[in-house]
């Protein structure tokens, strides 16, 4: 029998698991973004002669299926444990992310099979964000969650550059098939380590007793009042929970700014090859160098509340205030369609304007890995993963209108569609900050 090894920190291995699932998440989802001008091509050039606003309706209805799923799942990840309710989100989405290569060119079937990939990959956050609220003590949740965070932008990465080399390597009409299939089958290497290296921190072999006692040392918050302590193992109602204004500042930024991201993984290459004229050689590197720049923003994002924590700030103060800071940044996007300017910049404009672009990423995922932790800064750990699933509807009901805003624009005012597009992305972030802080001018943790 092997000897059990105690290792200290383990804490960050288990978001080290967290990071590669949310990276294959966003590997999956982003494959269509580039397998979309083939789709879009006329069918006499060999493609399958999707319009603009037939594309709109996939990535919206998978969005839409998305947002409706994640508060069932958040639900069902608080019942049944984030071991097994990771490992089951993940499995789905992995079967119809391969089942995908089988859709043919009907934009029925492609919605149909998109829409219940979505399904699948609606459990990755609320299982993600209840494990490190489970593993994490509070002050270093922001910066866990930015660590897990940025797979989005390495998943995103890899389809950058693996998406258009499967087209160019296979050809168009067998290596979109390929993208999905190769794509749609690594997440079933991850659940190999998943089983075996994951557990509850109090079924966990592993950690020391020192690791568990720091993970722990939230279990109550004390107020000023005694009767105000909170519990964090008590049942919280689910129906309750839409009560509390910390659960609609929740709702209203996730509304707000998660369709942004949503909007640059899937046009950020068609705004590309408008713009710049870009083709699939040219586009892999620009999308690469945003979503990699976007690490930063992830990881810093994260950093930023707890170097205002370890200098004596409160913790939801330092973490609002860390928010609004984030919140300027993407006021730079409201520079894209000035900076790419061809008449003006000439061939500079594309680097000018991807620099801009690569300020709004980045901020997004520094606000996204601060907005998530507020719920654990606010709910009792009980109740984390059906707050995040909120959130993540909201947040898939923002999206889906601008995935079919962008549809509507790009096919019936081409000229001005990215420009318009590109403003609301600037303004949304302190337009969602305003609301939740006056949702939360009060922001002691909920007591029920």
């Amino acid at each position: 029998m092997l000897k059990e090894t105690k290792i200290r920190n383990y804490r960050w291995i288990i978001a080290s698991l967290l990071l590669f699932s949310t990276t294959i998440n966003y590997m999956d989802r982003q494959v269509i973004s580039y397998v979309k001008d083939f789709f879009c091509t006329p069918i006499a050039k060999g493609g399958f002669g999707w319009t603009d606003n037939q594309y709109s309706y996939v990535t919206a209805c998978f969005t839409l299926f998305y947002a409706t799923i994640t508060v069932f799942a958040g639900l069902l990840v608080d019942k049944i444990g984030t071991k097994l309710g990771l490992a089951l989100s993940l499995t789905v989405w992995s079967v119809f992310g391969i089942a995908n290569a089988f859709a043919g060119s009907s934009v029925v079937t492609h919605t149909i099979v998109r829409s219940l990939f979505g399904i699948g990959e609606a459990g990755n956050f609320p299982a993600s964000i209840k494990t490190v609220a489970e593993w994490f003590p509070k002050k270093e949740r922001a910066l866990a969650t930015g660590i897990f965070n940025s797979g989005s932008n390495i998943g995103a990465m890899i389809a950058a550059i693996f998406v258009p080399w499967c087209l160019i390597h296979f050809g168009e009409a067998e290596g979109w098939k390929m993208a999905y299939i190769i794509t749609g089958s690594v997440g079933f290497l991850w659940l190999i380590f998943w089983f075996a290296l994951y557990n509850p921190p109090s079924k966990c072999k592993h950690i020391t007793q020192e690791e568990f006692e720091l993970i722990h040392q939230d279990e109550v918050v004390v107020h000023a009042a005694p009767s105000e302590d909170v519990a964090l193992h008590q049942n919280i109602s689910w129906g309750r929970l839409f009560r509390y204004p910390q659960t609609w500042a929740f709702f209203w930024g996730k509304f707000l700014t998660d369709g942004i991201w949503w909007f640059l993984l899937f046009w950020l290459p068609d705004y590309f090859k408008k713009q710049f004229g870009m083709d699939l050689h040219h586009i892999m590197w620009p999308t690469f160098i945003v979503y990699f720049i976007s690490i930063f923003g992830s990881t810093f994002g994260g950093y930023l509340p707890q170097m205002m924590i370890n200098r004596g700030l409160p913790v939801f103060k330092a973490r609002i205030r860390a928010m609004f800071i984030i919140a300027l940044f993407p006021l730079f996007l409201l520079l894209t369609q000035y900076f790419g300017n061809k008449a003006i910049f000439g061939s500079y404009a594309s680097i000018l304007a991807i620099a801009v672009i690569c300020i709004g990423a980045a901020a997004h995922q520094a606000w996204s890995a601060n907005l998530f932790t507020t719920v654990s800064d606010m709910f009792p750990k009980k109740a984390t993963a059906s707050v995040v699933g909120i959130g993540l509807m909201a947040g898939g009901i923002g999206g889906f209108l601008i995935q079919r805003l962008s549809g509507i624009l790009n096919t019936s005012y081409p000229k001005n569609a990215y420009e318009i597009m590109f403003t609301i992305s600037a303004l949304a972030y302190i337009v969602a900050w305003t609301i939740i802080r006056l949702l939360t001018l009060k922001p002691s943790k909920i007591a029920v």
